[in-house]
């Protein structure tokens, strides 16, 4: 396949929109995954999506040999609302660059990766049995698919997930722990006028909660905590009597995911007439660069080399993915394996044309080597 033709096959996945909240997208999108592999030695189960969320798709093919798998991971859904490709983000290719909703994050690395495992299937080439799961929610937590994730995982001898490349085609072989917090706080409402002292602010009391919330943050221990979302009061002549933040925690070990789950699930009012509540916990725990993750770069760094390109690492990366919850099960695990390019969850995405080829040849080489 020539790169214009992969462009152009990619650009369909593209076009089909498809945010986490519209289901007919998503499902769309696992119907064209379907298609794909229609007559094929690929066996295709389809589980009902739930909670007003999308469907999975599971493939499965390979030697049925009793040994453990090699799992392959993609979420189908992205983050940009339905009507972004008729005006802001359109599909385009211009020189190098396809733009699009959703193509470097992560249609490009989805397409690519089921490029290899067809391949792969049809020549009969792995050394295990192969799963590829195709989940819904991923952009806001994998609600519905982490049991599935997990479970996969469990029977895999690796993982590989096709989140976006980082900058010059770096895979992710570590990604801190992800924690998501709600603070809701009631106060006593009363005139801001007449009756102010009769008043308990509950947004007063948000600020003195936020201010020790971000002050968690510690950036030698890679601890981050950030309050972008908040609300609250009824009107501006009342003192107002509920407040609302929502907290994003990040973390680089298991133990401070677990330390800082508890301090913010601590959190006292600082006035004893405003109540507070908070709900919420580690959404994804830290996937750190294991041994057995190490050992497993080295391998892909071998395949690569094969296909005629020098694959890196990066650092530990603050962004989560579905491969946080199967490395903390102890799987190795290899991530950032997707289309190479910038502008995740902008109106800026692309993925670079030139990358898919060899990206595809990587996971192709992994499927028969592992």
């Amino acid at each position: 396949m020539t790169q214009a033709d992969a462009a152009a096959a990619l650009s369909v996945w593209v076009a089909l929109e498809s945010p986490t909240n519209h289901p007919a997208g998503v499902n769309g999108m696992m119907d064209l995954v379907a298609s794909e592999v229609a007559g094929l030695p690929i066996a295709v189960e389809r589980i009902a999506g739930r909670d007003g969320l999308g469907d999975m798709v599971l493939l499965r093919a390979g030697r049925e040999n009793g040994q453990p798998g090699v799992a392959l991971m993609s979420h189908l859904d992205t983050v940009h609302p339905v009507g972004t490709s008729d005006k802001d983000l359109p599909v385009r290719v211009e020189g190098d660059r396809l733009y699009g909703p959703g193509v470097y994050d992560m249609k490009g690395g989805a397409w690519l990766a089921l490029q290899a495992f067809k391949a792969v299937a049809k020549a009969g080439t792995a050394k295990r049995p192969m799963a590829f799961l195709f989940t819904p929610d991923e952009e806001i937590g994998s609600p519905t698919s982490r049991g599935l994730i997990e479970e996969i995982g469990r029977g895999s001898a690796a993982v590989l997930v096709t989140e976006p490349a980082r900058a010059g085609g770096r895979i992710v072989t570590a990604r801190k722990g992800v924690g998501r917090f709600d603070v809701r706080l009631e106060g006593r409402p009363a005139h801001a006028g007449s009756r102010h002292a009769d008043g308990r602010s509950a947004i007063r009391e948000a600020a003195h909660q936020i201010l020790a919330v971000e002050a968690m943050t510690d950036y030698a221990r890679g601890i981050t905590t950030s309050v972008a979302l908040m609300g609250g009061g009824t009107a501006a002549n009342v003192i107002p009597q509920h407040a609302w933040f929502s907290v994003d925690c990040r973390v680089t070990t298991l133990a401070d995911g677990t330390m800082m789950e508890n301090r913010i699930l601590s959190l006292k009012a600082h006035d004893p007439d405003v109540a507070i509540r908070v709900t919420g916990g580690m959404n994804r725990p830290p996937y750190e660069k294991s041994p057995a993750v190490a050992a497993l770069f080295e391998q892909a760094r071998g395949v690569a080399a094969k296909v005629g390109f020098d694959l890196q690492d990066c650092p530990m990366t603050g962004g989560g993915s579905d491969g946080n919850f199967t490395a903390a099960l102890g799987v190795p695990t290899l991530d950032g394996l997707g289309i190479d390019g910038d502008g995740a969850h902008t109106l800026q995405e692309y993925g670079l044309i030139s990358s898919i080829a060899p990206r595809q040849g990587l996971i192709k080489g992994l499927l028969e080597t592992i």
